[in-house]
């Protein structure tokens, strides 16, 4: 039988963690772009997953915060609640694993090469009636971007692994690449595709299509859709909603 742990930790494995020509959220795919010295950004979001007759999860309300602290380095925290519900169990709410990260970016983009980043993160066993992995785990990923004709296209690829200890858990490999395009100051659209290792003894690896769009009232606050599903391994549809901030206004923004 599926265990309460097992449903609520795919909740985790979401959260990956969006102005034009950003990857991470509503996307499974991350980027190497670090917030801004001296800036901050909010995600407010929810997020859900769902396996036909195993197991179903939302994320909601959940909390993203981002800063700059350092040129190339930005400090990522979210803090998630969680639902999990499995046939012949009764539903389950309270607080998720919260996620703690840095992003570093090595290499700026040129005209001949992506910008490449690191953005380790630990996934700190806080959550409450057994809706998290147990015990503190970790994801180590590597991410590149290049943007093609004036920025209008942006190409976000990379991935990495993630080291899980835990009792009926395992390491996997996942990697990602994605395509955005800017329809202009209030519109992009993009497309990924995702793949992962089995995340628990005796599960398969998945592999995911992902399409979202940013909508853009402003240079300060975006509306972030996505919708996906599997399309090899375990049977999941996916999705993401959020309302995004960034605080000062950015640099050049009317």
């Amino acid at each position: 039988m599926v265990s309460l742990r097992t449903v609520a930790f795919a909740a985790a494995l979401m959260l990956a963690s969006p102005v034009a020509a950003s990857a991470g959220p509503p996307f499974l795919t991350d980027d190497p772009v670090p917030v801004d010295l001296g800036h901050f950004e909010t995600y407010v979001f929810s997020q859900w997953d769902n396996s036909p007759g195993t197991a179903s999860n939302v994320t909601w309300p959940a909390v993203e915060f981002n800063w700059g602290f350092l040129p190339n380095l930005q400090f990522h925290v979210v803090a998630p609640f969680v639902n999990a519900t499995a046939p012949g169990m009764p539903n389950a709410f309270g607080f998720g694993d919260t996620e703690i990260g840095v992003k570093f970016r090595f290499v700026q983009e040129s005209a001949g090469r992506p910008q490449i980043g690191i953005f380790p993160m630990a996934e700190v066993a806080t959550a409450t009636r057994g809706l998290g992995n147990g015990e503190t785990w970790y994801r180590l990923p590597i991410w590149l971007q290049k943007s093609y004709d004036d920025g209008k296209w942006t190409v976000d690829t990379g991935g990495g692994a993630a080291i899980d200890d835990a009792p009926g858990q395992r390491g996997y490999g996942f990697g990602g690449f994605l395509v955005q395009r800017s329809l202009g100051p209030g519109l992009t659209l993009g497309a990924e595709v995702f793949a992962q290792g089995a995340t628990a003894i005796g599960a398969t690896g998945t592999t995911f299509y992902n399409v979202g769009a940013s909508i853009n009232p402003s240079q300060q606050f975006n509306i972030l859709i996505s919708l996906g599903h599997s399309f090899a391994g375990q049977s999941h549809a996916i999705g993401y909603f959020g309302l995004y901030y960034t605080f000062p206004r950015p640099a050049g923004s009317p």
